[in-house]
């Protein structure tokens, strides 16, 4: 699980240093377990620019730097392990709005938005899906 969080973290690095495949990168996104905040019996997210961003976490270390500023005071923050696949296949279709995955959001040219688009959630849910389905997929 740690291995597969560390590829992660790497493939994300990669991306943002202009390198690497954006399929790998959604791909080991999906494979990745995530450490998801919770928050009032619920997932800990966020919204903006009209899209709710469930805030995942590579590791330990990353939650903790979110944590600090977002966390409950003195109180450990809970948490969710979830696969990536998981949150962008179920939990974001059910949410019922535009959602997406922001991935370790409190890290330092670390963070990586995955955002309701064809090939990252269901197209049922995608924001752009109605421009794939006119041959706007690239």
């Amino acid at each position: 699980m740690q291995q597969s969080r560390a590829a992660l973290a790497e493939r994300i690095a990669e991306r943002r240093d202009g390198g690497g495949d954006p399929r790998a990168l959604v791909g080991e996104m999906r494979r990745s377990v995530l450490l998801v905040p919770v928050a009032d019996g619920g997932l800990w997210s966020v919204r903006s620019g009209g899209v709710r961003w469930i805030c995942g976490f590579t590791d330990e270390s990353a939650l903790a730097r979110f944590a600090l500023h977002h966390g409950p005071g003195d109180r450990p923050m809970d948490y969710a392990a979830l696969l990536g696949a998981r949150i962008v296949d179920e939990i974001v279709p059910a949410l019922g709005e535009p959602a997406g995955l922001a991935v370790d959001i409190a890290t330092d040219e670390g963070s990586m938005f995955f955002p309701p688009v064809v090939g990252i959630v269901p197209d049922a849910v995608a924001v752009d899906a109605g421009a794939a389905a006119a041959g706007g997929r690239p």
